[in-house]
């Protein structure tokens, strides 16, 4: 049977369905391994804090270097491809993660993460939005992450599962199934919005230069793309610490409560279990309420999620016991998971599709840039401090964000909306 990578699909599916299920599968395979993949690197490598955010930081700084690289060739040559080739290496840099538990082999495996995590950022946006247009895409990316988030409670169910047998099972068979979601991709997806460049074009460095020059033309002339670039990078920093030590915070600073003959990776279990009915909510009240082409209301509804997240990251790190911990930690979760799609969807609104896949793989370099620079100092303070100090180090990189959304609804967006 032949695979088509680069042309059309063996089985076309519709777009926006596909879409849904690519969210649902994808949610299903990475909660698999995420449910359990900071517990193998406490309790089987034996990471410290510094370490465990090391290993983030090797994954941003790989996306910090190809992310845009990697969108120019989505916008050039197809996003499709972009979007095969993507889940290929990031399945295949989670075999090696979960079949080696030492640290330079876990730090290798990062990089071809990283790799393939910047063929995806960017080109799936791009691709739905060129198929469906721009408007319905809108409601797509909300769409796409409820099913995300659905797909996700399969993958606890799993992960626990499949870790209660050996723990580094769940990272090598949900690494094994992104690999198979490359193939079924290859077969399936469709690319009808797209309109390739000249083979002459895409042959030449000169054009990735131009098409890069126009995404940061872009950018550089739009208030609201810089608004959400700055404020992805620090959310990024902050992000960093609390995803790499909360699981170490967990672990080390709190004696979990006893669950029986269960053992003790069941917790995370439930823990992303309940966190993900909350994020569904959310996002939906965020669909139904939110207007995204709405610059001001946008700003506004997110200076709020801003200032709730700030406290709940806070109570987290200075949590005294088990139980108001783990009730600020779900808090976090749906604040943190709302804010993506709305920015996504924001952000989509002011690119031109000539540039579209460039410029959301330049937001993706904000955000890896804001995890190299900021993650590897809330390591630090969680390794010469404490875990406690760290996340409260975290949370401070999101006073600024407040401050900027602040700024932009007052001067930046008035302009926007009278024309001037």
């Amino acid at each position: 049977m032949k695979i088509s990578l680069d042309g059309a699909p063996l089985r076309r599916i519709d777009a926006f369905k596909l879409y849904m299920a690519l969210n649902g599968l994808v949610g299903l395979f990475t909660m698999t391994i995420f449910t359990v993949n900071q517990v193998y690197f406490v309790l089987t490598v034996g990471l410290n804090p510094l370490q465990l955010v090391l290993v983030g930081t090797v994954v941003e700084a790989t996306v910090l270097l190809f992310e845009v690289p990697t969108g120019v060739v989505a916008d050039l040559y197809g996003r499709r491809l972009s979007v095969i080739i993507g889940f290929a290496l990031i399945g295949a840099a989670f075999v090696l993660e979960g079949s080696v538990p030492v640290f330079s082999a876990i730090l290798l495996a990062q990089v071809v993460w990283g790799l393939g995590a910047t063929f995806t950022s960017g080109a799936q946006e791009a691709w739905i939005a060129d198929e469906v247009g721009e408007r319905r895409a809108a409601g797509a990316f909300l769409r796409g992450f409820q099913m995300h988030r659905i797909g996700s409670l399969g993958g606890i169910a799993a992960s626990v599962a499949l870790a209660s047998i050996h723990l580094q099972l769940p990272i090598v068979v949900g690494g094994g199934l992104l690999i198979g979601l490359a193939i079924f991709l290859a077969l399936t997806m469709p690319e009808t919005g797209f309109a390739r460049a000249p083979e002459s074009q895409r042959e030449t460095w000169r054009s990735m230069r131009a098409t890069f020059a126009g995404g940061f033309r872009t950018v550089s002339r739009t208030p609201v793309l810089i608004t959400v670039f700055i404020a992805v990078g620090l959310y990024a920093a902050m992000g960093e610490g609390l995803d790499r030590l909360s699981t170490a915070h967990f672990l080390q600073t709190f004696d979990l409560p006893s669950l029986g003959t269960f053992q003790p990776v069941v917790w995370f279990g439930i823990i992303s279990a309940v966190s993900i009915p909350l994020s569904l909510l959310a996002a939906e009240i965020a669909r139904r309420r939110l207007d995204t082409n709405d610059s001001r209301a946008v700003t506004r509804a997110l200076f709020g999620v801003n200032v709730l997240l700030f406290g709940g990251v806070l109570i987290f790190g200075a949590a005294g016991n088990f139980a108001l911990a783990l009730a600020a930690f779900w808090a976090v979760r749906p604040l943190r998971d709302v804010i993506d799609p709305v920015m996504t969807a924001w952000t989509n609104h002011h690119i031109p599709r000539s540039v579209r896949a460039t410029v959301f793989s330049m937001r993706g370099q904000a955000d890896a840039l804001g995890q190299v620079v900021g993650g590897p100092t809330i390591g630090a303070v969680g390794t010469i401090l404490s875990l406690r100090a760290a996340i409260m180090t975290a949370a401070g990189y999101l006073v600024p964000v407040s401050v900027l959304y602040a700024i932009a609804s007052r001067r930046w967006f008035d302009q926007i909306d009278s024309g001037t």
